[in-house]
């Protein structure tokens, strides 16, 4: 397996605007609650108390998505990792207002979070709008690379989905080139309107509907895990 540490430090900032009073109060009482433990083994009994399946995102954003994802399927666990402040915020305002119990949140790293998880536990994971670091010389911190990859392989089931989203054409076209050297990854597209077209579970992000409206392409990747 290649080191996955080779993204291990986090980039930019983490905490943007100054937060509301509201905002703190999610923050100082929500989160503890929904935080996944500090540190230990992560599985479907410790986060639910029950056996059911997993998903998993790396870089929730404001949470959108996940929330969608967790409202439309409660009978499913959803772990999110984000390290900036505002945009957990974010989510925890979705968790109160739909009343979601199926979230656990991790403030960090999310690879960190991942290798807790046993190897063959999630039936999907989300890489949704990852920052595309398009300089060539900070193509080592991009998410969809080896190291990270391979952590994300083996966490899948056998059969599990990973879904990429960008809006990025040098970050396309880097994702296409290193997932195509893949044999643990099936790519589902069969055509091009499989990976132009948003599928309609796959719920819209700001990420994606401001890349939009900036005249961006947004490309939609589905493989399994074999």
């Amino acid at each position: 397996m290649s080191d996955p540490t080779t993204i291990r430090r986090l980039y930019g900032r983490s905490q943007g605007r100054k937060l509301r009073i509201g905002q703190s109060a999610l923050v100082e009482e929500l989160l503890p609650e929904v935080s996944i433990p500090d540190a230990g083994p992560l599985d479907s009994e410790t986060l639910f108390g029950d056996a059911r399946p997993l998903e998993f995102e790396i870089g929730f954003g404001a949470g959108e998505h996940l929330a969608a994802q967790a409202e439309a399927h409660p009978e499913r666990g959803y772990i999110g990792c984000e390290p900036f402040l505002n945009g957990v915020v974010g989510a925890l305002a979705h968790i109160r207002d739909r009343a979601l119990d199926n979230v656990r949140l991790h403030m960090g790293d999310g690879l960190e979070a991942l290798e807790r998880l046993p190897d063959n536990s999630l039936d999907r994971l989300y890489l949704l709008h990852p920052d595309p670091w398009r300089k060539t010389r900070h193509a080592k911190r991009r998410m969809v690379n080896p190291g990270p990859l391979d952590v994300i392989a083996a966490k899948l089931k056998p059969g599990g989905e990973f879904r990429l989203g960008t809006d990025d054409q040098t970050y396309c076209r880097w994702a296409m080139m290193v997932m195509n050297t893949r044999r643990d990854f099936i790519w589902q597209a069969q055509k091009p309107a499989d990976f132009l077209t948003r599928p309609a579970d796959w719920p819209e992000t700001r990420y994606e509907r401001k890349g939009r409206q900036q005249g961006h392409e947004v490309w939609y990747f589905r493989y399994l895990r074999v």
